[in-house]
């Protein structure tokens, strides 16, 4: 333990015998957030007006979008002038900290206070820094391969949570026109096809980078990678193909397997009129969501624990933070209103805190009651069956990212942003180069990416 831990360790100690609200009177913390819609602005003002009651330390909710957060906060350090809290996406904690804009120690100091165990694994390990953490994990979630489960039950098939058996329910399944077995990105400008691919190499354990910088792709572990997505792109429907097509066919029961995110579940369930399932007349029945499995974490031959692609957010305390009332912000946003801070958006925010030590499932199951849905709305917990709730929150645990263990996140980043693996691997499924051509391709061209 550092000076500087075991110095707020003992101010934590005044703090719990009672000494709380006094000390944190008159306090002002500014807190910046990236969820600037009015309704998921108000919810986060709402919890700040809690914590306030509770502890005396008012809280300044200031809305920044997410695609000026960088610059934004590169000034404000500059400038000294950061804010106590920032909550902030997955790329920034590592750099950040790096930059000297995150207090790693008290970030660290919060999540052993609520318990380190009460985190999903991979919601930490991703913001894993020399003794302790870079942030506190707040929500998360992970990319799912959507399925059939009941067309998957009555020809006697596994879940697909491998190559092997996603490739064993085309072989059943896939009956064009009338049933495509799988519907795959192919629409090499869309970072949707970057996403789904970035997932399908982590689940047979190929990154292209290590903690060095760029690392030569694996030839015979490539190729697994490479030979199944032609398999599952030669199972899909002809054509420039992204998440429009794949949501479009699945909702017309045309499809047995794609790959989606979480914000695909209130969807299905006939909530959103703008996406209605058509699979039947009523566009508000949630017979499809009925009749649907989802799968999180799969794996290829080469890495048989599999993995699944995750994103996670995180609560950032500052160097600039007024300390004590900034950890006690983040505790309270984690805790007593952490329920509130999951009912923001509660389809894509799976809970990385399940629950207490003492209560190891609370957040678990009251987030699975929130209410999602834009022009309807009903729980999950209504819409899928419990097995299917732990799936989807038990994701969080192998969520992992190119780059984000070996320190290498913004060269993964840029890798994947050149969209030379889209190009070269659409090549492959097209016919034009064979298997070890394409790797000696991508190891060419990735190499060249700073």
């Amino acid at each position: 333990m550092t000076q500087t831990q075991m110095g707020r360790l003992l101010a934590g100690t005044v703090l719990s015998f009672g000494l709380g609200a006094s000390a944190l009177h008159a306090q002002e913390l500014r807190f910046w957030t990236t969820e600037t819609q009015p309704e998921r602005l108000a919810k986060q003002q709402e919890m700040a007006a809690a914590f306030e009651a509770e502890t005396g330390a008012s809280v300044e909710v200031i809305p920044v979008e997410e695609s000026d957060l960088g610059t934004r906060a590169t000034a404000a350090f500059a400038a000294g002038d950061l804010p106590d809290v920032i909550y902030h996406t997955l790329q920034y904690a590592l750099p950040w900290t790096e930059a000297g804009i995150l207090d790693t120690d008290a970030a660290t100091e919060v999540v052993e206070a609520l318990g380190q165990d009460t985190f999903a694994s991979g919601s930490l390990d991703m913001a894993a820094v020399e003794g302790g953490f870079a942030s506190v994990p707040v929500d998360g979630w992970t990319q799912m391969i959507v399925y059939r489960k009941d067309l998957f039950e009555e020809a006697g098939l596994e879940a697909p949570n491998s190559y092997a058996n996603v490739l064993a329910a085309i072989e059943a399944l896939h009956n064009p026109p009338e049933m495509f077995g799988f519907v795959a990105a192919t629409k090499i400008d869309e970072n949707f096809m970057s996403q789904v691919l970035e997932h399908v190499f982590l689940a047979n354990g190929v990154s292209p980078v290590d903690e060095n910088g760029f690392k030569p792709l694996d030839e015979a572990a490539t190729i697994e990678v490479l030979d199944f997505y032609k398999a599952i792109a030669e199972a899909s429907p002809p054509g420039e193909l992204y998440w429009k097509q794949s949501r479009e066919l699945y909702f017309a029961g045309q499809a047995a397997m794609i790959i989606w995110s979480p914000f695909i579940l209130d969807e299905l369930a006939g909530l959103r009129d703008s996406a209605p399932p058509t699979i039947n007349d009523d566009p508000t029945s949630p017979e499809l969501a009925s009749k649907t499995g989802i799968v999180t974490s799969f794996a290829g031959p080469s890495n048989p624990d599999g993995a699944a692609w995750g994103d996670v957010r995180y609560f950032g305390i500052t160097t600039d933070a007024d300390i004590d009332p900034a950890m006690e912000f983040v505790k309270f946003s984690m805790d007593e209103g952490y329920t509130q801070t999951l009912s923001i958006a509660p389809e894509g925010k799976f809970p990385v805190r399940r629950g207490t030590a003492d209560e190891p499932n609370k957040f678990s199951e009251a987030w699975a009651q929130l209410p999602v849905g834009v022009d309807r709305k009903a729980p999950l917990s209504e819409l899928y069956a419990q097995e299917m709730i732990d799936e989807i929150v038990g994701g969080l645990d192998t969520a992992q990212r190119w780059g984000v263990a070996e320190g290498q996140l913004s060269l993964a980043s840029k890798i994947i942003n050149s969209q030379v693996i889209n190009r070269l691997v659409r090549e492959y499924i097209d016919g034009v180069n064979d298997g070890p051509a394409t790797v000696a391709a991508l190891n060419d061209e990735l190499s060249k990416i700073e």
